[in-house]
């Protein structure tokens, strides 16, 4: 008598039916985000050599901000979870289960400040791509600071 929703018309298959099924797209994603990350990854190396020789400048500092905060927020989503941790009742019970277990427990604590990671990958992704335009367009000289 406390709740005034009445029961389904049909039953409840999960999110194996449209539209609950698009919910689940994003488990997908994270395969094709990861090796983006990479790219980046490669970027922020090059961004660290001037001539040929390790330096740090700015530009360099702002794009290895970005692209660390962007793979703490792919890896704190929980398809990341799932993949390392699903289907697992008993980590004791299954084949390297002490790594795989600090490795979900690793995860899970990167899960629980997914929207943080978020709003301040995002702010580094701007900032960063604001410098390196103004900086292309010469209106700023990238600062040199080894």
């Amino acid at each position: 008598p406390a709740c005034a929703v009445g029961e389904p018309k049909r039953p409840y298959v999960g999110e194996a039916s449209f539209p609950f099924v698009m919910q689940n797209i994003h488990r997908y994603l994270i395969y094709l985000a990861i090796p983006i990350l990479f790219f980046l990854w490669w970027d922020v190396v090059n961004a660290f050599t001037f001539d040929g020789r390790f330096g740090i400048a700015l530009g360099s500092l702002a794009l290895l901000a970005s692209n660390a905060l962007l793979t703490l927020y792919t890896f704190s989503c929980h398809s990341i979870r799932h993949l390392v941790g699903g289907r697992v009742d008993c980590f004791s019970c299954v084949v390297a289960g002490g790594p795989r277990h600090r490795i979900w427990q690793g995860s899970s604590w990167l899960n629980g400040h997914h929207m943080a990671w978020a709003w301040w990958s995002l702010g580094a992704v701007c900032f960063a791509d604001l410098y390196v335009r103004l900086c292309s367009m010469g209106l700023l000289h990238d600062v040199r600071l080894f």
